[in-house]
């Protein structure tokens, strides 16, 4: 039972919703304004409807409260960017000419300016754009967007509740923008920014918000005391404005730690606090810290990243204990459903038991709504829907799916000998330089090339029957024999065979091994336009048969230089996919880890010199505490290893990592102990390059030197000034040449070009290091 305080107090919210639409809406909106098929009026009426379905759902469901300002054309960084007006100089004219086409321009670049550096929000698989700050840096107040979306939920007859970045969040995220000092520190400018947050809620006060969150999950990392008193000043700042709303500062991902009690005692109206997962110990601390007397907590009690269903009786506990620590106690998922799907209803092809065990953003929604409704009224009032999902999770629990003794006896049976090359890097570099004979900076790419609409309609085509295996397998060859012989024309060294036959770089894999479950219309963003169907790790992992061989074996018959075979890391296939919570993932990466080392040694035993590996995620999936990544980075590397260490000496071990900060985890590249990496470094200047050589690491390297998530197409030259900054820290017999990243989302005409400008920059740098 509750106190009839508390039933009045109980209402349900949510931080953040998916964007894209039930059928991708925003994205084919999008990517057709980009096209020109699609008005800057069509593509705003689309938004603008799609908010409507969302906040309507929403109220429908029995959520009190709805999230506004979340929604964006690209992504939510960069909208704190425009509204706080710290437009980077290289784009103010296009923002100036055209505000849309402008901000575009920020996302994305043109032929003529590079766009924002992209990398990972938090440990999540989303990408934000990262702001660019200077000492001279001046901020403006631009509320339009804000505001306008606040109004349509107002005129709908909606409670609704503006998602701002929080100001501290912002600048702690930013970085120095190009030219500027790298040791200034973008916080700096706080106390120039705070007016303009205080513009910016004035406005929404007046446009009739009754309170604003304010989205702080850089508080839940470890923080120094500069740090923590920034914050503490602009929560007394913002908390003391005479015209404001209630301020709700919300952090998740992880526990808040030192930045909890200091939250506590600001002068704002509420805190929303995570805890699910490490975020539970926020329970702990709010309890020490006494509570939020007077002040609303908004409980994040539902895991908003991933897909398992909910332990109602569980979750309701939680709630009833953090009764006593406020004095309004608001249910909610743990953070924006922005990183989960839409919807289960709409998948067909999962057994209906199994599904039962997911929730997608509509289940989570109703999850929170019937704890809301069980901490208002009581668990008599939720009875049936405890029934039934105890139900659902005793069913998973004893369920065969879950459990396969063979693979847990496998995977108990691994020893360090398993983990580890049987030789030094020395020998190997040595042997494997006589075996490929590659040239000084050996150009190559990342593995994909374009999936052009052809590729796409094929898969379609084959899913409907309107052609056979057979017809598909040979448009797959066709596209095959025209990576590789473009490859072999432009010039470069060690050639892909372009995977025209992966759908996405996880989901191609985990539809090939047990123990995962593939989604039809799970989609999930990753950034901008870009969306991928993130597999359901389910079950113990083994792998059948294999999976790359015979498509990288075809490629390898058409060439006499070098193909890579192409696989997807352990960690990766952890991180992208939404994994099983009922065993610690260092198990499942194990699990992983020994079906992808069949891979490698089947491609090694038909022929493959050089496997690439790729751990894109390895670094985004750092906890966010340092008391928590040693152990993270044991298991994570070790896995790494046991994939690829069964391999002679010669074969040549690749991994490649993209869009993320490296410096903090440069040791365990380092322990990954591949004989090439490469990495994302186009963006940031060959930061990575510096990073590396300041470690003194001692293997290969490819700094990419084309950003492949612009559809600027970089001139050889600028390729060739960035590998002479990457030759300032890498020595030339270590240095690759290569992309940031695969090519599956680039056109094949800006391709070519870029790649023939990738081949010529190498040349150059060859040429004047024969004649130095």
């Amino acid at each position: 039972m509750t106190t009839k305080s508390a039933a009045a107090a109980a209402r349900a919210t949510v931080y953040g919703y998916p964007r894209q639409g039930r059928n991708r809406e925003l994205k084919k909106a999008v990517e057709g304004y980009w096209k020109g098929r699609v008005t800057a009026e069509a593509l705003r009426a689309t938004a603008a409807e799609l908010r409507r379905t969302n906040w309507l759902q929403l109220a429908d469901a029995g959520i009190d409260e709805v999230p506004t300002g979340d929604f964006s054309y690209y992504d939510h960084v960069l909208d704190t960017t425009v509204m706080v007006g710290a437009i980077p100089e290289r784009h103010r004219a296009a923002v100036a000419g055209d505000a849309l086409d402008g901000y575009f321009a920020m996302a994305r670049g043109t032929q003529e300016v590079a766009p924002l550096e992209m990398t990972k929000w938090f440990d999540t698989n989303y990408h934000y754009l990262v702001p660019e700050l200077g000492p001279d840096s001046a901020f403006t107040a631009d509320s339009a967007k804000q505001v306008g979306e606040l109004k349509e939920a107002l005129a709908l007859g909606l409670t609704a509740r503006p998602v701002l970045v929080g100001p501290v969040t912002y600048l702690l995220l930013a970085k120095p923008a190009p030219g500027m000092p790298a040791d200034f520190e973008p916080l700096t400018l706080l106390d120039r920014l705070l007016p303009v947050y205080a513009e910016v809620l004035a406005d929404l006060r007046a446009a009739g918000a009754e309170w604003v969150q304010l989205d702080e999950p850089a508080l839940v990392q470890d923080r120094t005391p500069a740090e923590l008193n920034a914050a503490e000043r602009a929560y007394r700042d913002l908390g003391g404005l005479a015209d404001r709303p209630k301020l709700l500062v919300a952090s998740y991902f992880d526990r808040l730690g030192d930045a909890l009690p200091m939250l506590a005692k600001a002068p704002v109206d509420g805190l929303a606090l995570d805890f699910t997962g490490a975020a539970a110990a926020n329970l702990d601390a709010l309890a020490s810290a006494g509570g939020l007397p007077g002040k609303r907590l908004v409980a994040g009690v539902v895991n908003g990243r991933n897909v398992w269903v909910n332990d109602l009786a569980g979750s309701l506990s939680t709630l009833g204990t953090l009764l006593g620590l406020a004095d309004r106690v608001d249910v909610s998922a743990s953070c924006s459903l922005l990183h989960v799907p839409l919807d289960t209803a709409t998948e067909r092809d999962i057994e209906p038991q199994i599904l039962r065990w997911l929730a997608f953003a509509r289940q989570k929604t109703a999850e929170v709504v019937t704890l809301a409704r069980g901490l208002a009224r009581g668990t008599d009032a939720i009875a049936a829907d405890l029934a039934a999902n105890r139900a659902d999770l005793a069913s998973r629990a004893n369920s065969p799916v879950t459990r396969d003794p063979a693979v847990r006896a496998r995977a108990s049976a691994v020893t360090e000998a398993d983990t580890h090359r049987s030789q030094s890097y020395a020998e190997r570099a040595a042997a494997q330089r006589a075996h490929l004979g590659l040239p000084l900076l050996p150009t190559t790419t990342i593995g994909s090339f374009p999936q052009t609409g052809e590729l796409r309609a094929a898969r379609a085509d084959l899913r409907a029957g309107r052609i056979d295996t057979a017809d598909y397998e040979e448009r797959i060859k066709a596209e095959i024999q025209e990576v590789i012989s473009f490859q072999e024309k432009t010039g470069i060294d060690v050639l892909v065979h372009g995977e025209p036959e992966r759908n996405d770089m996880v989901q191609y894999f985990a539809e090939r091994l047990t123990g995962y479950l593939a989604t039809q219309h799970g989609w999930v963003q990753s950034y901008g336009t870009r969306y991928v169907r993130p597999p359901i790790l389910a079950g113990d992992i083994s792998r059948p048969e294999p999976m790359t061989v015979r498509w990288t074996s075809y490629a390898q018959s058409l060439t006499e230089k070098p193909v890579k075979g192409m696989l997807t890391g352990p960690v990766t296939m952890l991180a992208w996919s939404f994994v099983r919570d009922d065993q610690p993932l260092g198990d499942t990466a194990r699990q992983v880890a020994l079906a992808l080392r069949d891979e490698v040694n089947d491609l090694e035993a038909a022929g493959t010199s050089v496997i690439q590996v790729d751990e894109p995620a390895l670094r985004e999936t750092l906890p966010l505490r340092g008391a928590d990544r040693a152990g993270y980075l044991d298991w994570a590397t070790e896995a790494f290893r046991l994939t690829t260490s069964g391999v002679r000496p010669d074969t040549q071990i690749h991994t490649h990592m993209c869009y993320a900060e490296f410096g903090d985890i440069v040791q365990a590249i380092d322990d990954l102990d591949a004989d090439v990496i490469s990495l994302e470094a186009a963006r940031s200047h060959m930061q990575v390059a510096r990073e590396l050589a300041a470690h003194g690491y001692p293997r290969e390297a490819g700094p990419g030197v084309w950003d492949i998530h612009s559809p600027r197409v970089p001139g050889a030259e600028e390729m060739a000034a960035l590998l002479r900054d990457g030759l300032k820290a890498i020595p030339a017999e270590r240095l690759w040449v290569n992309p940031d990243c695969g090519l599956k989302t680039r056109a094949w005409p800006e391709t070519r070009a870029s790649l023939e400008h990738l081949v010529t920059a190498a040349r150059t740098i060859r040429d004047e290091l024969s004649r130095s």
